[in-house]
């Protein structure tokens, strides 16, 4: 039996009804399952990445092709020794070989190797979790760790027993944006390899959050149409061209507000989004990276940047858009899930991210990290329980720089 709580629990479907108004501190847990009863696997697809959730630019990777080849983090290249799939229960990579617990010892400290896949082997059975972990299918409890959080590269994995909120065994999956996938989930509307021709017909579902004058936002691909009825399918809409997605056409924004904190950057404005295929009057709802089902909305979305690092994805991402108004937020980090919390798809852009609304200014910013959505001292609010609290007010914002109204223009090339 899966006991979840909190933030997962919604996430996996739950009311806010259903769990407590308040609880301590900023992270809630999600308790394992029994052993062998573990059934997820990333929600992506093909080859993948896995990389720590404490830092950026880091990946799993096996230092051979041979069995007994240890597993380290380091830094990201996108060569076949970080190239992992999922495979019934398997972490494989090399095509033949398996992430694998040395000797099946469930000691805290243990190492991560390569081994031979073979059949039925617990030493290779591994779940990935709805909350991001690694779970050890073949002992209660386990989980793939970075040791002590060491970020170095040459840092050898090993397990460690489950521990809620533990930051140290948060493995997010991803793909090279240079060698994007045509599709990353099964159940997805459209694609992520786009190509570089835009078009407004286009159906990618990549998207990018650069600048006031270089971002995307998620928005329907028919006219007339309600966010809430096209969640799962929402497009990319950018203001730069040449990425195979659709344009924001010239004079949609009637104001851009672009901000870089130490741990997420975030657009916000207002404009005309009736051009962007959402009907007018619709007062919009939540896209983010889970989704009510753990998929998405959209199913499939994935989103880049250049401000941590060239071609960084963001694992952890929120927006809210209707027919006036937009927001979107992407994070990096420790807490990434903490920042772009999606639990509140009710609230609006102005409740979750706080910042400048105000049309006739376009700008990106330097920015403190606000207050995290929904946190107030120890305890966090939930959405339903009355009463509701304020938002939090803006972080500072400082070093801005003015841009002209946002009109379409090319992408730069290799940089996104």
């Amino acid at each position: 039996m899966l006991v979840l709580t909190g933030i997962l629990a919604i996430a996996m479907g739950a009311s806010a009804a259903q769990v407590p108004p308040c609880v301590s501190g900023l992270f809630l847990r999600a308790t394992l399952p029994e052993p062998n009863a573990l059934a997820f696997v990333s929600r992506f697809i093909g080859a993948l990445t896995l990389e720590p959730g404490l830092t950026i630019g880091k990946c799993l990777t096996a230092a051979s092709n041979t069995d007994g080849a240890p597993v380290t983090i380091e830094a990201c290249t996108y060569a076949d020794n970080q190239k992992w799939t999922f495979d019934a229960g398997s972490v494989k990579i090399f095509g033949s070989k398996c992430l694998d617990i040395m000797n099946g010892n469930s000691a805290d400290g243990t190492l991560l190797q390569i081994w031979t896949c073979t059949p039925n082997n617990g030493n290779q059975q591994f779940a990935y979790t709805r909350d991001n972990r690694l779970a050890w299918n073949n002992n209660k409890g386990k989980c793939v760790d970075l040791p002590g959080g060491n970020k170095a590269s040459g840092t050898r994995l090993a397990i460690y027993g489950c521990t809620d909120n533990n930051k140290n065994q948060i493995w997010n999956t991803g793909y090279n944006v240079n060698d994007l996938p045509q599709t990353s989930q099964s159940n997805q509307f459209g694609m992520n390899r786009c190509g570089t021709t835009s078009s407004q017909t286009s159906n990618c579902q990549t998207a990018f959050l650069n600048s006031a004058e270089d971002f995307c936002l998620w928005a329907p691909p028919n006219p007339d149409s309600t966010i809430g009825d096209t969640e799962h399918m929402n497009v990319a809409w950018c203001t730069k061209s040449g990425r195979g997605t659709r344009v924001i056409p010239d004079g949609t924004l009637h104001g851009v507000h672009f901000v870089r904190t130490p741990d997420y950057v975030q657009v916000t404005g207002v404009g005309d989004l009736t051009s962007l295929n959402i009907r007018r009057g619709d007062a919009g709802g939540e896209l983010d990276n889970r989704g009510a089902d753990g998929n998405g909305n959209p199913s499939g979305g994935l989103v880049y940047g250049n401000t941590f690092g060239r071609g960084v994805q963001y694992h952890e991402w929120t927006s809210f858009i209707s027919d006036n108004q937009f927001c979107f937020r992407a994070c990096v980090g420790a807490d990434a899930t903490v920042n772009c919390n999606h639990i509140y798809d009710i609230m609006g852009c102005e409740w979750n991210i706080p910042a400048n609304y105000e049309p006739g200014t376009f700008e990106t910013c330097d920015g403190d990290n606000d207050l995290p959505m929904g946190v107030y001292g120890t305890s966090t609010w939930y959405q339903g329980v009355s009463p509701t609290p304020s938002a939090h007010p803006a972080a500072s914002s400082s070093n801005c720089v003015a841009v002209p109204s946002i009109t379409v223009a090319p992408a730069k090339r290799r940089v996104h």
